[in-house]
């Protein structure tokens, strides 16, 4: 299968960036996204830089507070940044988070879209040994939800 070049531009949260770095498979996300940006709430709580990852910083601190008070404080400034940005998706896994992002009209994937993204591009050849080991340091997806990734990357 031929790897394409990456063509969108993402902001993330955190929680798929631990998860990945936790597994050693940072090397997907740069793969997959021409621009991968992440606020200076999401920095700190990763803990860690990359080349490929780029902190911006948010401009509407009242926005930000304002959703400080349903999300954590690096969805709230990953939600802010994707409204400041344009053309951006935002990978968000938080059930609430997602909810909200969707009330400001923000294309919204998760990690295991970002998995799937990135089994239909050639960029791993199998999501389920990926899943396994993200289940394996406290990762959680849904039953449900990995099995419908399983069937859509054809694994089943």
């Amino acid at each position: 299968m031929t790897v394409l070049p990456p063509q969108e531009c993402i902001v993330s949260d955190s929680t798929c960036l631990i998860g990945l770095e936790r597994i050693n498979r940072l090397d997907i996300p740069p793969q997959l996204y021409n621009k991968f940006w992440i606020p200076a709430a999401v920095s700190t709580e990763v803990g860690f830089s990359l080349p490929w990852l780029e902190v911006r910083q948010v401009q509407n601190q009242t926005l930000v507070s304002s959703l400080r008070s349903q999300v954590g404080w690096g969805e709230s400034e990953a939600i802010a940044l994707a409204l400041e940005l344009e053309d951006v998706t935002i990978l968000l896994d938080d059930k609430k988070a997602r909810r909200i992002a969707k009330q400001f009209g923000l294309p919204i994937t998760g990690t295991v879209g970002m998995l799937l993204k990135a089994k239909r591009q050639g960029v791993i050849e199998a999501i389920a040994p990926i899943l396994e080991a993200l289940e394996s340091v406290e990762f959680r997806v849904a039953p449900a939800l990995r099995r419908r990734a399983i069937e859509l990357a054809g694994e089943l």
